[in-house]
């Protein structure tokens, strides 16, 4: 779940005013972070510090989690929870929606199921979800991390879904987080044989057909796929290797890893974003 998504509690040195603070009534319908449960909150950092250059801060609710930060911006949540709520390994996104309720029962209506939440994380409120094809992703009502909007426009992260029927999903999504509305920043558009979502401008999300529902390859299956923006893809790939993790595909552009405790994710290079 999004547990790293809360700005932290209290005012020290160094901490945001709130001006600096976004909530998702502002960026409704986005993308608006990416989370992973482990199981073991040290080998995680330790796999990941070596693969991306993160670097690490706590977060709000405790020892369990932590921030990660690539040159001082927040990238992704990591929760050590896995084993503690029986959840899966897996990096999830998060999507900024102005209402939990509303949102997870939009998605009960239209096929999908809620497999946590929505639940109370102080200052918003979260739930994981499951679209119509089994693909997993969170939605998070509340405060943004702090410096999100510099997140935003690093964009050291994106997003792809790999599906059975891409128009088909962007209906889905679309009437959960009201894309292409007008209470939303984001756009929808059609191109090169897969739907781009835009938010201000910039494509955060990308929706691809061909996955297959029942494939025993959970890769292959349909799921959101998280991307992470590198200067050097094949060091990553070699990291990852070194460090326990695999190296399931790549070329000089990208490659899909899986880290030391099977979640999967990709590096890309930065000039081909």
């Amino acid at each position: 779940m999004n547990q790293d998504l809360p700005v932290s509690g209290g005012r020290s040195e160094g901490a945001p005013r709130r001006r600096d603070v976004v909530s998702t009534h502002s960026v409704f319908g986005a993308p608006c972070w990416v989370s992973l449960t482990s199981r073991d909150l040290e080998a995680t950092q330790d796999f990941y510090t070596a693969v991306l250059g993160w670097r690490w801060r706590g977060a709000k609710l405790g020892e369990h989690f932590r921030i990660a930060l690539a040159n001082g911006v927040p990238v992704a949540g990591i929760a050590a929870v896995a084993a503690m709520w029986q959840m899966a390994v897996a990096w999830t996104p998060y999507f900024a929606v102005p209402d939990a309720d509303v949102a997870v029962a939009r998605a009960r209506e239209r096929g999908g199921t809620a497999a946590v939440g929505p639940l109370s994380f102080p200052p918003g409120r979260a739930a994981l979800l499951a679209d119509r094809d089994g693909a997993t992703f969170g939605i998070w009502q509340g405060e943004l991390v702090y410096n999100w909007e510099v997140w935003r426009r690093a964009r050291p992260a994106f997003i792809r879904l790999h599906t059975r029927d891409a128009f088909d999903s962007a209906i889905f999504y679309g009437e959960i987080l009201d894309w292409a509305s007008e209470v939303s920043g984001c756009e929808v558009e059609y191109a090169g044989g897969e739907v781009l979502l835009r938010y201000q401008g910039d494509v955060v999300a990308r929706i691809d057909s061909g996955a297959v529902e029942a494939a025993p390859d959970p890769s292959v299956r349909p799921h959101w796929q998280i991307h992470f923006a590198v200067s050097d893809v094949a060091a990553c790939a070699r990291a990852a290797e070194k460090h326990g993790g695999s190296v399931l595909s790549e070329d000089e552009q990208e490659a899909v890893l899986r880290d030391a405790d099977g979640a999967q994710f990709t590096v890309t290079s930065r000039s081909h974003r």
